[in-house]
């Protein structure tokens, strides 16, 4: 590169910098080491992490058992490497796992006919409701506030630039449950959808039925939305919704610092053809073999701009691998186990904690997430308290909802034992 440049130095190279901004001594960093010390390195760094903490954090990312067979599954490297199966001769695997995915999801949901997956649920919300804007052509949300937090920032920010205005639907402080007064006299003509989550942030089920048969009284669409997958073991989604949108990270998908996770959108077979994303289908081949491809991708990469149903979302197939295999593991009766193994802890837990002295803020029936306060001790204490005997405690609900800034957001799954929640109820006490 020097002698294309005709000089004859690096220093030459860079002579035209002033002499104060240049480093006249070598790099302070420690000399190089050989393979075997740093994985002794970062063995050592490994050493001090929280191994071996209980946690009853949930709010959108939950800790669930991983069977074993996922990882070498779905780290194959017919799998691992595959792109996106654009050309379907040659992908006849991917194409095929993606297949099950949406069949999966579909009969999950209730809904006839799910997408080939979309990045998390926080932006499988605002396509949600980008495509009740075109089915039903209108131009305006209106969101419960029990919606997930952060599901919320994303789709304000998403409606202020698709010239999409977000409106917010109140919860009645007793249940927690969504304000069905408030809905009503929000709801116009000018509404597309209305966007409520089951369980919602507080982990109460929501009256979503009712919703549903308000919002389309007024002509516009019911939106549901699920952050906890095991939910769905027992909770059937209302039949009465048009589009059920979550995420899946539940399912095989350890918190990760956060993702990667995999969303999911699925409605009614009406709806299809607003569906972002992209659709595998069944077809038969020229001997007449069952095959499968790309049905419906309305994608930027294969259709114009302007007529994508979305030029932002993607689909996580590897993540809906081994959602795929998780399912396939469980099964219909192993899913149902799951789900009331969760339920039953987080009722345990409920009535521990209340026996201590603290007590549920919202009385409406939940799942495996619910709101207490302490007795007379504040939520950062209650938590304090239980790091100090290697728990990790629940969310304080103040960041979010101020009228809550005493409280906690307390999630218990199957990985809960029985004496770590004793342990937790304990730091309840006065």
């Amino acid at each position: 590169m020097l002698a294309a440049l005709g000089m004859g130095s690096a220093e030459e190279l860079f002579a035209h910098l002033p002499a104060d901004v240049k480093l006249d001594r070598p790099l302070d960093i420690p000399a190089g080491q050989s393979e075997y010390e740093i994985v002794e390195y970062f063995n050592s760094l490994a050493a001090q992490n929280a191994n071996g903490y209980a946690s009853f954090l949930g709010a959108g990312v939950y800790r669930h058992f991983r069977p074993v067979v996922i990882d070498p599954l779905a780290t194959r490297g017919e799998f691992l490497t595959a792109y996106t199966p654009y050309q379907a001769e040659i992908s006849q695997g991917v194409l095929t796992t993606i297949f099950e995915f949406q069949t999966m999801i579909a009969q999950l949901t209730g809904m006839d006919v799910a997408n080939a997956s979309m990045y998390d649920g926080s932006t499988a919300v605002p396509e949600a409701g980008m495509m009740a804007a075109r089915i039903t052509r209108r131009d305006k949300l209106l969101v419960a506030k029990t919606l997930h937090p952060e599901y919320r920032e994303v789709l304000n920010t998403y409606g202020r630039h698709q010239t999409l205005p977000v409106d917010t639907v109140g919860y009645d402080a007793e249940s927690g449950q969504l304000d069905l007064d408030d809905l009503d006299a929000k709801l116009d003509d000018d509404t597309a959808a209305v966007i409520v989550q089951s369980p919602n942030f507080f982990g109460v089920v929501d009256k979503t039925r009712e919703a549903a048969e308000i919002a389309h009284r007024h002509g516009a669409l019911l939106v549901l939305i699920f952050t906890e997958a095991a939910s769905l073991g027992l909770i059937e989604p209302t039949h009465e919704a048009d589009i059920v949108a979550g995420e899946m990270q539940s399912f095989a998908h350890s918190p990760s610092y956060g993702g990667p996770f995999v969303g999911v959108l699925a409605t009614k077979e009406k709806n299809v053809r607003q569906i972002p994303g992209r659709l595998v289908g069944e077809t038969v081949d020229s001997e007449g073999n069952r095959a499968f491809c790309l049905t419906l991708a309305t994608r930027e990469q294969h259709i114009r701009r302007a007529k994508a149903t979305s030029n932002i979302c993607t689909n996580q197939a590897l993540i809906a691998l081994m959602a795929t295999i998780y399912m396939s593991v469980f099964g219909k009766q192993g899913l149902r186990e799951l789900a009331e193994q969760n339920l039953a802890k987080a009722h345990y837990l409920a009535d521990a904690i209340e026996s201590t002295g603290g007590r549920r803020a919202l009385n409406g029936p939940f799942f495996n997430e619910f709101v207490v306060r302490a007795n007379g001790v504040g939520a950062a204490d209650v938590n304090q308290r239980a790091l100090d005997d290697k728990i990790v405690g629940g969310l304080p609900l103040g960041r979010f909802y101020p009228e809550l800034d005493d409280a906690l957001l307390v999630c218990a799954t199957e990985v809960n034992k029985r004496d770590e929640m004793d342990r937790y109820a304990a730091k309840f006490g006065g």
